[in-house]
């Protein structure tokens, strides 16, 4: 059974062989409000604020603080109730998002609700459980993870999943829509389902939470960051792309390759040979 540093230490060597430019999160989904310790922990309505999930994110993995947030943190209240932490109707949700303006009309708006649906597998239901999250930095986090959600450029993020299905097995999943990303199916959905997600960062990332334009990211059930983190650089033996990728270079290229390069080949070999 692993404890919390055999978790801190898998996220350290993760950070610090792929070069991460920012922690990897632990996300402990909470049952109820007194599972927040008393220390350590900020929460926005505290401050008299209000926070998106993904702001919470961004300021375990960049600050480095730990963070708890339910319904009465989240300002972006569709994922306080696709979270299901607050008893908000089917029907109440679907018309927020017509409000919204995100799709064509509302039967467009209604397929994409039930499709969204359909990702949370048979674990469904036990959203309404939960009634909030705290994330934390992983290498200091203060939470065993449910999930682990990682930040990195295109290249960290395939070295991830290279490492996942090393074993031939935990195949990452993924459906996009544009929004949601990183706290559905960077954090939600592979805790319920216990399958890794990839995230291309959406909407809410982009413009609340200060996503670096090249960031993807992947979500993971906590157990699998010591698979990833022991299986890091192993896909080809030698073969592996490496970190930095090493690339393959064109060889075997003459001056001959463009006018202008030729032309001053064959002035500095004229040159050479005195003709």
């Amino acid at each position: 059974m692993s404890n919390l540093k055999d978790f801190q230490q898998a996220g350290q060597a993760l950070h610090d062989r792929l070069h991460l430019s920012s922690m990897p999160v632990a996300i402990k989904y909470i049952k109820d409000v007194s599972e927040i310790p008393a220390d350590k922990i900020m929460r926005p309505s505290a401050l008299g604020e209000e926070w998106s999930l993904c702001q919470g994110f961004t300021y375990a993995r960049r600050w480095g603080w730990n963070v708890a947030m339910t319904g009465d943190d989240n300002f972006c209240v569709p994922a306080t109730a696709s979270h299901g932490w607050e008893d908000i109707s089917e029907e109440d949700r679907l018309q927020s998002q017509v409000l919204q303006g995100w799709h064509r009309d509302e039967e467009a708006e209604r397929r994409l609700q039930e499709f969204t649906k359909g990702l949370f597998g048979e674990q469904a239901d036990t959203r309404k459980e939960y009634t909030g999250f705290i994330v934390s930095p992983l290498p200091k986090s203060v939470v065993v993870p449910d999930t682990v959600l990682i930040y990195g450029n295109g290249e960290q993020i395939t070295h991830i999943i290279q490492a996942l299905v090393y074993e031939g097995r935990n195949f990452p999943t993924s459906s996009y829509w544009g929004f949601g990303e990183s706290c559905m199916k960077g954090g939600l959905i592979p805790f319920l389902t216990q399958v890794p997600q990839i995230v291309i960062p959406g909407t809410g990332d982009r413009t609340f939470s200060g996503v670096f334009d090249y960031e993807i990211a992947i979500g993971l059930p906590g157990s699998l960051v010591f698979e990833a983190a022991a299986n890091l650089f192993k896909t080809g033996g030698r073969l592996n792309m490496g970190l930095p990728v090493k690339t393959l270079l064109p060889r075997g290229i003459k001056a001959k390759l463009t006018p202008g390069f030729n032309f001053l080949r064959q002035k500095l070999d004229s040159r050479k040979t005195g003709q």
